[in-house]
């Protein structure tokens, strides 16, 4: 779930570009070029997934001007590539949509907040749970990361838009609309957290060096 078209008060845009800023410029400060500069391979797959996660970004459902249901993918660019560079490949198709003219730039903020920030957030924090306190497993990584993970993040989106919405909201009726459009949220849920799982299950399978976030030696080696 993104914004479209600005039906929100300056404050909150203003506050969406500011934490957005932040979190990218904690994100910039771990210095994620200095990995893409030193894999040619990692290179072509990072820009491989930005190219597919903007085309995908156009399949959208979009009943009023100002609000689009869409599959986001940042919950999987997060295990991929871990967040710093998930992080850039959301921002990098926030500003493609702003220059392809179906996003205002005064949303850019916010729709990086909703869209990378969140569930970048808490694709981390499963995975830090995972990775820590779980057995080392590979369904228990799949399941709980790809599917459940991505599950999670996909509805903590879908609730921080709701919630943007509801602190500031210029149009009296775009609270009613967000509540409208959040009952979808049971349907796009399973259907991210199904494509994000089994992507990422022929991943670990076929490519586990590709999974940034994935060590092979403690999931399958030692098995």
């Amino acid at each position: 779930m993104t914004f479209a078209e600005v039906v929100l008060m300056p404050w909150i845009l203003g506050l969406g570009w500011l934490i957005s800023a932040v979190v990218l410029g904690l994100a910039l400060a771990q210095r994620p070029w200095q990995a893409l500069l030193a894999d040619v391979a990692l290179q072509h797959r990072w820009l491989a997934a930005l190219v597919a996660v903007l085309l995908l970004w156009q399949l959208r459902a979009q009943a009023v001007d100002w609000l689009t249901l869409h599959l986001v993918f940042t919950a999987l660019l997060t295990l991929v590539f871990k967040a710093p560079l998930a992080l850039l490949i959301c921002l990098a198709v926030n500003l493609a949509m702003v220059l392809l003219g179906r996003v205002a730039w005064p949303l850019l903020g916010v729709n990086v907040l909703i869209s990378g920030v969140v569930p970048a957030l808490v694709m981390v924090v499963a995975w830090r749970l995972v990775d820590r306190w779980l057995p080392d497993n590979l369904p228990v990584f799949v399941f709980i990361c790809g599917f459940f993970g991505t599950a999670l993040a996909t509805l903590a989106s879908g609730l921080a838009a709701v919630a943007i919405v509801g602190l500031g909201a210029s149009d009296p009726q775009a609270w009613f609309l967000a509540g409208e459009y959040a009952r979808f949220l049971p349907l796009l849920m399973p259907s991210e957290a199904f494509i994000s799982g089994m992507l990422l299950s022929v991943l670990v399978v076929y490519h586990p060096e590709w999974v940034a976030t994935f060590n092979s030696q403690r999931y399958i080696d030692t098995k």
